[in-house]
């Protein structure tokens, strides 16, 4: 299995591999596919999810910012093509995930507020 994850910015892929080594069995091989904001992630995509050998799961990360979480959800995986629609995971993870993780905590309250 390759997790490929489709990520909005820089600072969720230096998350992850400081975070899935210690969540993931060895030997899983990820992937990482930065995007330059949310419109150039859903700009892009489709094109990025073609070719990937079929035991790829697509998994795409990005934060909510001030979208409807669902409407959000719904409208990545419409985008994918329909060959990977069953593989393809969507998280919408917070309003600040950058802020979060490098404790930024005004931004965090900014944010909330």
């Amino acid at each position: 299995m390759i997790l490929a994850f489709l990520l909005k910015e820089r600072s969720a892929k230096e998350m992850l591999k400081g975070l899935l080594p210690r969540l993931l069995p060895a030997g899983m091989e990820v992937r990482y596919m930065v995007f330059e904001g949310k419109q150039d992630l859903k700009h892009r995509m489709t094109r990025r999810l073609c070719c990937w050998p079929p035991e790829t799961v697509f998994i795409f990360m990005c934060d909510q910012d001030s979208s409807d979480c669902l409407n959000l959800k719904a409208e990545l995986v419409e985008q994918c093509p329909e060959a990977t629609r069953d593989r393809v995971i969507v998280g919408i993870i917070c309003r600040e995930l950058g802020s979060w993780y490098f404790g930024d905590l005004t931004a965090v309250e900014d944010a909330l507020n």
